[in-house]
């Protein structure tokens, strides 16, 4: 079983990471997911993923309090308009640009309903 949460959590780290440079596949959810997988099979894996300066604090603000700071959902907005903005600029068809704003529409929904912790505690020991 863990050689499966080990393959799960590379399969979705790389995911993650193909998620900075595509726009639509989302960084975060991947992110996660492998943090968790990580947790289940590999300490130093998952030790690293905590330990990074960027997804450390994003993932022990999810587990802990099931939420993000408020400087982190603004970054997500930022880079969902910037990723759909130009996937719609590129798209010539009109049934594309529309199916790509009700997507924007859905996902901004989805990330709206994310709670907000103002205080961010943050400690390298957990």
């Amino acid at each position: 079983m863990r050689w499966l949460y080990l393959g799960v959590g590379f399969t979705a780290l790389l995911l993650g990471i193909l998620g900075i440079f595509l726009p639509i596949l989302p960084t975060t959810p991947f992110i996660l997911l492998a943090a968790a997988c990580f947790a289940r099979s590999s300490e130093r894996l998952h030790d690293f993923l905590l330990g990074n300066r960027i997804t450390g604090p994003i993932i022990y603000e999810w587990c802990q309090y099931r939420s993000v700071s408020r400087r982190v959902k603004r970054w997500v907005y930022f880079m969902i308009i910037l990723s759909f903005g130009s996937s719609i600029l590129m798209v010539s068809s009109y049934w594309l640009k529309s199916m790509l704003i009700a997507l924007l529409m859905i996902l901004m929904f989805f990330i709206w309903r994310i709670p907000v912790r103002d205080t961010v505690i943050y400690s390298k020991e957990n």
